[in-house]
């Protein structure tokens, strides 16, 4: 039995974490809702400061996959503190920005700091817990995880209007201050465990990879994907280096990714579904804000208000889990957490302009308590089997297909929502005209103002159509991906105390 002075211990650690986690998380969507205030006060177009949100998704997701080499040479305490550090520390440079370049340079700084966060902050979670309070661990990690996608955009709307955007980025101080204190006074550095020399050309290949696809997917509905010569320049790089990566992996002694991460069957699997459940959460928070604020006309306020209780299911959830874990199979609570999750999307598939906001805020709920019921058993099953001198590396790569999953599910889905009401625009408009048998105006008798109206109304039921299919699209990935959690090992998780 752990002794009280260990518990709490693990408490401080677990704080930390967490500070660390939720400050990292929040960064990623909280300059989301300040881009409007940035744009006016550097004097920016809407495409120049677009790459305030573009330079920090790529850093971070091309440094992302050195977190473990540096934490195996450097030692993972060093390496923390270091990321804390220099994160806070940039931070404070783009609260200062005086420019539109300055503030990209910062902010892919920023990214590349911070991408060492989540996984270094998952890996010393499973340190810290016995291998039987995993799913617990899991549980309390993923809180934080999941509360910045969640609640940034609140916060960074109301740091923008009562204070300025610059405060955006203020905000990280303290938080950055206590939890680099709380890291050198809690966390002993383990053995350097990867003395082994750098695989530059593995590494090379993955970097030029990652940044290729990143760039593709966050400007290819700007550039109208592959009609842009850019776009298909980015995907034919992307697609020729991650090549390159494979057989480099594949035929080196000792590659960039050790081969024996993806030997382990509940790892590979466990990706797919961490990449599944970031999509499902992005995704449907990157396409409610619009559908509330363009289609039902609310205010930000508002809609930051409709769409934060699911953050609210999400704990209650993780809660659950942390006690459920070890009394049923792990794969059973992802199923459950899935089928709840193509219920929700079923749900919102069947949304109509009436959609009164009790419903939507229900259905927030709902959707946010499935997905509590899959990321912390997904992370549980996924590290089960996993050797703890592998855990840096495989927290590292897990942070990357989360991320991924985001990227790609964001943009597959706003592309064919953007293509998808053209479609239907064209398709409702093509009985409005004089010579259709159900034409009420008369034959001849244009009048401009109402034909306004119902171009207007059009545009609303096309985009209408288009976010139903959309969410209906997701539904049926949810429930096509149901079977393959078979293919997971089963593992004797504990259960919390």
């Amino acid at each position: 039995m752990t002794d009280p002075a260990e518990r709490r211990r693990r408490r401080m650690i677990t704080l930390v974490v967490m500070s660390a986690t939720i400050m990292h998380a929040l960064d990623g969507t909280i300059a989301n809702v300040a881009l409007p205030s940035i744009q006016g006060s550097l004097l920016a177009t809407q495409e120049q400061v677009s790459w305030v949100l573009t330079s920090y998704i790529v850093a971070s997701a091309v440094v992302t996959p050195l977190t473990g080499f540096f934490a195996g040479r450097l030692g993972r305490r060093r390496v923390f503190v270091g990321a804390v550090v220099g994160f806070t520390s940039v931070s404070m440079l783009c609260g200062a920005a005086q420019t539109l370049d300055q503030l990209v340079l910062f902010r892919a700084l920023q990214g590349g700091f911070g991408a060492a966060l989540i996984p270094l902050s998952q890996a010393l979670m499973l340190d810290t817990y016995p291998r039987e309070e995993h799913g617990k661990a899991m549980a309390i990690w993923g809180v934080g995880v999941m509360l910045g996608p969640i609640t940034g955009p609140s916060l960074g709307g109301w740091l923008t209007d009562e204070l300025s955007w610059r405060w955006v980025f203020y905000v990280n101080l303290p938080v950055g201050i206590l939890t680099a204190i709380g890291l050198l006074w809690l966390v002993q550095d383990g053995a350097h465990d990867r003395p082994g020399p750098f695989d530059h050309i593995g590494f090379a290949f993955l970097a030029i990879s990652i940044a290729a696809f990143q760039l593709m997917l966050d400007r290819g509905e700007q550039l109208d994907w592959f009609e842009s010569t850019e776009i298909a320049i980015e995907a034919t790089v992307g697609a020729v280096a991650f090549a390159m990566f494979l057989i480099h992996m594949a035929t080196h002694p000792r590659p960039f990714m050790p081969r024996a991460l993806f030997a382990d069957r509940n790892l590979s699997i466990g990706l797919l579904f961490t990449a599944l459940a970031s999509l499902i959460l992005m995704v449907t928070a990157t396409l409610m804000p619009p559908f509330l604020q363009h289609l039902k006309g609310y205010p930000v306020l508002t809609t930051g208000m409709i769409l934060a209780p699911r953050g609210i299911g999400m704990m209650v959830a993780m809660m659950l889990v942390a006690r459920l874990i070890g009394r049923f199979d792990a794969r059973l609570l992802i199923g459950f957490g899935l089928g709840l999750c193509a219920v929700a999307l079923w749900d919102m598939s069947r949304f109509t302009l009436d959609v009164s906001e009790s419903h939507i805020l229900w259905n927030g709920v709902l959707l946010g308590f499935a997905l509590g019921f899959v990321f912390p058993p997904v992370s549980a099953l996924s590290f089960a089997t996993i050797a703890p001198g592998l855990r840096t590396e495989a927290a590292a790569i897990n942070a990357l297909l989360r991320n991924l999953g985001a990227s790609v599910g964001i943009a597959v889905m706003v592309s064919l929502l953007a293509r998808g009401a053209q479609t239907n625009r064209a398709g409702l408009a093509e009985g409005l005209t004089p010579l259709a048998p159900n034409w009420p105006m008369g034959r001849g008798a244009l009048d401009p103002g109402q034909l306004a109206l119902w171009s207007a109304e059009i545009d609303r039921q096309a985009a209408m159509v288009a976010y139903l299919n959309d969410f209906r699209a997701i539904m049926y990935l949810t429930l096509v991906s149901i079977p393959f959690l078979l293919l997971m090992r089963r593992q004797a998780l504990a259960l919390a105390r």
